[in-house]
């Protein structure tokens, strides 16, 4: 008689600087799910808006570069897979890419290769893609390399820019469509399952 053996939870790092609006959507929607748990959030600020989330998963402060090969160590011995960056704004460290090869995914609000780069993050984007008069914008979901919002495309999805639309309006919602998206793609990544389909998205 044969038996099943369980796949063994695949383990997520959450990276993040600011709000943890994207890490909050991903650590709910991974609650409780049979094969991947979120080990925590490393954000590089004391200051971040996700400290004060009250999230289920621990959150960890740490100084860019003096604590990089630390936190990579960490990592190992917690056993963590792969690396979701929901909001960092520093540049990932080339020893982190490596460790974690086609591993490490970004989310990115607006259609690369356009509007991306340094200093390309928050309602800087959605400011140039107004000030440019684009009649898209969207998101992206790429692979991290060792230059900003270069990696290899692995998800879109795009919305049209409104006539009344301002970079806060805009910003709003398109962070809607992160909020679904991100964990979705990182779930089918993860798994090696089919992508979701980008017209499901909401606008």
């Amino acid at each position: 008689m044969s038996s099943t053996v369980p796949q063994p939870l695949i383990s997520l790092a959450i990276l993040a600087s600011g709000s943890g609006s994207n890490a909050a959507a991903i650590v709910e929607y991974f609650k409780g799910h049979k094969f991947c748990r979120i080990e925590g959030i490393w954000t590089n600020s004391s200051k971040a808006g996700v400290l004060s989330r009250n999230l289920s998963v621990p959150v960890h402060v740490f100084t860019p570069g003096l604590d990089d090969a630390m936190v990579l160590q960490d990592w190992k011995r917690r056993e963590v897979q792969a690396i979701a960056c929901a909001g960092y704004l520093k540049r990932v460290p080339a020893d982190w890419i490596q460790a974690f090869e086609k591993r490490i995914w970004n989310v990115h609000p607006a259609l690369l290769p356009k509007f991306g780069g340094a200093g390309m993050y928050g309602l800087h984007i959605h400011r140039a893609v107004i000030q440019a008069g684009e009649a898209l914008s969207g998101l992206s979901i790429h692979e991290v390399t060792a230059e900003y919002d270069e990696g290899a495309l692995c998800f879109q999805c795009a919305l049209p820019v409104a006539s009344t639309d301002d970079p806060e309006s805009l910003q709003a919602r398109i962070l809607r469509m992160e909020h679904w998206a991100f964990p979705r793609v990182l779930e089918a990544l993860l798994l090696d399952k089919n992508l979701p389909d980008p017209s499901a998205c909401p606008k």
